[in-house]
Order: structure tokens, then C-alpha cells, then sequence
């Protein structure tokens, strides 16, 4: 159990220059509300996911994207912008009760899942002297199943990196 802490303390100590590389986890705010984690795979791709809660909807989300960067979109006197976006996939699930969906409020005494493809569109930026990112984005989203509806997520957030 030692090394465990160990390990982690030397993980939170540790001081990143870029955060092109890595895992990241932190937390986005909007629609939907809670945690946001991305990990590179190559210098300009990453993927990245999210596990939430539909604070307006009232349900559960999780999506996963793959994203293509493009760096140094602004000229900044420090840190790193970049333009991200790609395609993705998002589940969300409702039980019990009321929930908001398709633009409407239902009643509904048992569980509703939908699926769809998304394409997150955002803005990242790099801090240079902290292992810490922000991002802001706008993620268009079709619902598949069980029918088609057009949805936007929208979320800012940061990421402590590792």
C-alpha cells in the first residue's frame, strides 16, 4: 500500500512541459456536467471520453471521440492553442420518471436508452509551465436509436495530466 501512495505522490508532483502526450482526467462543465478524460495516441490524434450527468435532461451520458489537433492556430506568448475535432459516439440512458428529450418533457415509469454519433468541435489550450489543459467545445449530435433527433452538447472543462 506504501509504494501505491508512493507512486501517486510522485505522479502529482511530477512537472509536465506539454500535454501532447499522456493521460489527462478533470471535469467538464454544461450539458452534460462531470468527468472528462483524454489520452493521445500520436502527436495530433487523441481520444477522449466522458462520463456525466444530463443536469437539464436528467441522464446519464457517456461518449467517446477520436479527435485530430491543429496546433498554433493563435499566437500565444505562452502555452499552446489548438483546434480540435472528430467523430465520436454517445450513450445516454434515462430510468424512471420524468425526463426532458427531443425537446419535450415525458413520464415514463421504467428506462430509456438512445444512441448516437457526434462531432465535438473545440478549442484546447496547453498551459507551458503546468501539467493542466482547458478546452471548450461544441459536439453536434444524431441520435440513432431508438430514432433519429439532432442534439448539441456543449461543455468547458480542465484536465490534470499524468
Amino acid at each position: 500500500m506504501k509504494k501505491i501512495w508512493f507512486v501517486v505522490l510522485l505522479a502529482l508532483g511530477t512537472r509536465v512541459e506539454a500535454q501532447d502526450s499522456g493521460f489527462g482526467l478533470g471535469i467538464m462543465l454544461g450539458d452534460p456536467t462531470g468527468l472528462s478524460g483524454k489520452a493521445w495516441l500520436r502527436n495530433d490524434r487523441a481520444i477522449d471520453f466522458g462520463l456525466a450527468y444530463g443536469v437539464w435532461g436528467r441522464y446519464l451520458h457517456l461518449h467517446g471521440d477520436y479527435l485530430f489537433h491543429t496546433k498554433g492556430i493563435f499566437d500565444v506568448s505562452s502555452g499552446t492553442f489548438a483546434l480540435y475535432y472528430g467523430p465520436g459516439m454517445r450513450v445516454r440512458s434515462w430510468s424512471g420518471g420524468r425526463y426532458w428529450n427531443r425537446g419535450q418533457w415525458y413520464d415514463y415509469d421504467g428506462s430509456r436508452t438512445s444512441v448516437g454519433v457526434r462531432f465535438p468541435v473545440g478549442l484546447n489550450y496547453w498551459f507551458e509551465s503546468a501539467p493542466v489543459d482547458a478546452f471548450i467545445e461544441l459536439a453536434p449530435t444524431l441520435d440513432l436509436a431508438p430514432g433519429t433527433y439532432f442534439d448539441l452538447d456543449a461543455a468547458i472543462g480542465v484536465r490534470y495530466w499524468f
